[in-house]
Formats: C-alpha cells, sequence, structure tokens
C-alpha cells in the first residue's frame, strides 16, 4: 500500500506540475493579456495550452483513483505538494528566485503534510489493535 502511495502521488505531482508549468509558459506566450479574438487565437494556437489541458486531465485521473484507496485528509494535504514542486522548477524555467518567504512556506506545506501523515498513522493503528 505504501508503493501505491508513493508512486500515486508522484506522478500527481509530475502531472500536477507540468500542467501549472505549461500554464504559465503559454500564459508568457499570449502576452499580452487582452479580450480580443487575437488573442485567443495566441492562446489556443500554442502548444502549451494542450499540455496543460492533458496534465490537468491527467491529474484528475490519477487523484480520482488515489482516493479510492487514500484517507482523505492527508491526501488532500499531499495534493497541494504541487506548490513546492512548481516553486523549485520554476526556478530553472521561469527563473524566478526562492526567497525567504518562499522558503519558508515551502517547509510550513511540507511540515503539515508530514504531521497529517504521521497522524493518520497513529490512528490507522489505533483502529486496527
Amino acid at each position: 500500500m505504501v508503493r501505491f502511495y508513493l508512486i500515486g502521488f508522484t506522478v500527481l505531482l509530475i502531472f500536477d506540475t507540468i500542467a501549472q508549468c505549461s500554464f504559465k509558459l503559454t500564459a508568457i506566450h499570449a502576452q499580452p493579456l487582452a479580450m480580443s479574438i487575437e488573442w485567443l487565437i495566441r492562446v489556443f494556437t500554442n502548444p502549451w495550452i494542450y499540455i496543460s489541458i492533458a496534465g490537468y486531465i491527467l491529474t484528475f485521473f490519477t487523484w480520482m483513483t488515489l482516493l479510492k484507496k487514500a484517507p482523505v485528509g492527508p491526501a488532500f494535504a499531499a495534493s497541494h505538494f504541487e506548490i513546492v514542486t512548481v516553486m523549485i522548477v520554476s526556478v530553472w524555467l521561469f527563473h524566478e528566485p526562492i526567497t525567504q518567504y518562499k522558503l519558508i512556506g515551502a517547509i510550513l506545506i511540507i511540515s503539515g503534510i508530514l504531521f497529517l501523515a504521521i497522524a493518520e498513522s497513529k490512528l490507522s493503528k489505533q483502529a486496527s489493535n
């Protein structure tokens, strides 16, 4: 079961990170923002939008598969680890800096996920006794 969670959440993070970064690449390539037909053409003729849509669809199906077996609380928290992965990829892809506040936020997110996982593990052990 642990392997299922590790593989499942890794796949979820990969798909979600690809979707988020592709969405930003679409926005960059579609500039300047304008509510016009030309802007819509720039958006929908850009391949990144379709990679983003595919990433969101794959994220959805991976999430639904994980929810069949994973407890909702820790699973929901772990699904938000993508905030950290997108931040890390953004350093490389978009040359965005990791500021002190971003680092503190990432540490808090990771800590929250770990605390929820530990609590869920203890609850499941108590329930089985």
